[in-house]
């Protein structure tokens, strides 16, 4: 194996989708200001100033050809600026062009326009990982719709709900997370040809005072790149307020996927549930035995540097000065592509598990038999109630059985012998023979499996007949 002697990101050599690490890659970054190029300049042709369709076709034909990188570093290491050394490598292909290229531009509108068509097919890409993860947890709920199981509160027993009913909570997070990122990819726009500082005087000086050309040249550039939204107004770049809310999305997604691994991971301690576990796989190198909640855990891990990466992006949008400071650049450069990163690479692990998700229902049923005694003793004292007992009597009497019931399980007791200690109690002999009747986990569950049905079949289900044609997507779980 090579030796690599410098640092690699681990969210891109380990953990994120292809199609997602090569969506910010150098590649399609400098390629797409090389379309901007060109797009400026088709417009500006169309507007009627002096641009031929000789100059045009030279620089598609350059667009087309290999980003030569050592060129560009050695322009950048002499002209210690990045889009300015990319211009002149661009030029260099199609020396015809050269006069136009980049044509009353400032370099903001190449790498925030740029900016901003990654981040829509970012969340492209999210948006088809989402509703795979949406209906992956909408089949686990259908699934165990009716298997009653113990509910918590605290994380300390309470009434007991459904496998199902449990998944719909997972479920009803991803389908808000998908409310939110449709609104960002509904409420796209680019900056367009602004100017150095948001007033569009060198293009009003290129058409001479004209405005309406002006105008219209801000029109026919989003067209250019597939889009009919451009800012009214902007300084030198778009609002930064842009980068907090797409990311505020991509944290909610880390919220909520952080939420549903962290539920797997209690569940799985007290053998409920198992995330996949491949044949080879290897829980630990000391403990032989032991099969580790690995994508789980990823899943929190990359989660909780996701939810960080939003206040940075607020903390961004918060610092710029007037028109614009260019303190944000470094920093975009590293949060913006990890937050997606860090997203794709949480939603293949969250669509991974729901879809492998290993109930253990004979775990799930023993546990709550061995608490159901507990949670029937409403009903028991109703029972004893309505059979002529005194309400506070059967109640200390319940109250001093169940303590000694728990404290027997707390021994080593095997099974629950609640309901054995209140049947051979006096205050309890009217209703002695009715105790075991108590205890069908499904009459402790209300509408559980219904909701499921209600939820899943009337709000999920709808919403993804929509997207039918990005279901069953399945990134690979790298590593």
């Amino acid at each position: 194996m090579a030796v690599k002697p410098t640092y690699e990101n681990p969210l891109t050599t380990r953990y994120a989708s292809r199609a997602m690490r090569e969506l910010f890659s150098p590649d399609e970054r400098y390629r797409s200001w090389r379309e901007l190029w060109i797009a400026l300049a088709r417009a500006e042709k169309r507007l009627g100033l002096p641009i031929t369709d000789g100059q045009v076709e030279a620089m598609e034909a350059a667009a087309a050809m290999p980003i030569d990188y050592d060129r560009v570093a050695a322009l950048e290491k002499e002209l210690r600026h990045d889009v300015m050394a990319h211009l002149h490598a661009f030029a260099e292909h199609c020396p015809d062009a050269k006069p136009i290229l980049h044509l009353g531009a400032t370099s903001c509108y190449v790498t925030d326009n740029s900016d901003l068509l990654l981040l829509r097919r970012g969340m492209d890409l999210i948006l088809t990982s989402l509703v795979n993860v949406v209906e992956a947890l909408a089949d686990l709920a259908e699934k165990w719709r009716d298997l009653p199981t113990i509910g918590y509160t605290h994380f300390q027993t309470a009434q007991p709900v459904t496998v199902g009913k449990r998944a719909c909570l997972w479920l009803q997070d991803a389908l808000l997370d998908l409310d939110r990122l449709e609104f960002e990819i509904g409420a796209f726009r680019i900056r367009g040809v602004k100017g150095t500082t948001g007033t569009q005087a060198s293009f009003l000086e290129l058409f001479e005072g004209d405005e309406g050309k002006v105008k219209e040249l801000d029109r026919l550039v989003a067209e250019e790149l597939g889009t009919a939204d451009v800012f009214p107004v902007t300084g030198q770049t778009y609002p930064r307020k842009v980068d907090y809310a797409i990311l505020s999305v991509l944290s909610g997604i880390g919220q909520s996927a952080h939420k549903f691994a962290n539920d797997i991971r209690l569940l799985m301690h007290m053998d409920e549930v198992e995330e996949p576990f491949t044949k080879s796989q290897i829980g630990s190198s000391a403990m032989p035995y032991k099969r580790n909640p690995m994508r789980t855990e990823r899943m929190t891990a990359l989660a909780r540097f996701l939810i960080s990466v939003t206040e940075n992006a607020a903390q961004t949008a918060a610092e710029q000065w007037l028109e614009r400071t260019l303190d944000d650049s470094a920093n975009r450069r590293i949060s913006l592509p990890q937050a997606f990163l860090a997203a794709d690479a949480i939603l293949t692990l969250q669509a991974n598990v729901a879809r492998g998700l290993n109930v253990h229902e004979t775990v799930v049923a023993n546990n709550l038999r061995r608490e159901l005694p507990f949670l029937a003793t409403e009903r028991i004292l109703m029972l004893g109630v309505k059979a002529g007992g005194d309400r506070q009597v059967l109640h200390e009497r319940i109250r001093v059985h169940a303590l000694g019931a728990k404290t027997a399980l707390r021994e080593g007791a095997v099974e629950n012998d609640l309901l054995d200690r209140l049947r051979a109690d006096p205050a309890f002999a009217a209703v002695a023979d009715d105790l075991d009747g108590l205890l069908d986990p499904s009459e402790y569950v209300g509408r559980a499996p219904a909701q499921v049905d209600e939820f899943v079949d009337g709000h999920v289900r709808p919403r993804l007949e929509e997207y039918a044609d990005r279901l069953g997507q399945e990134n690979e779980v790298r590593v």
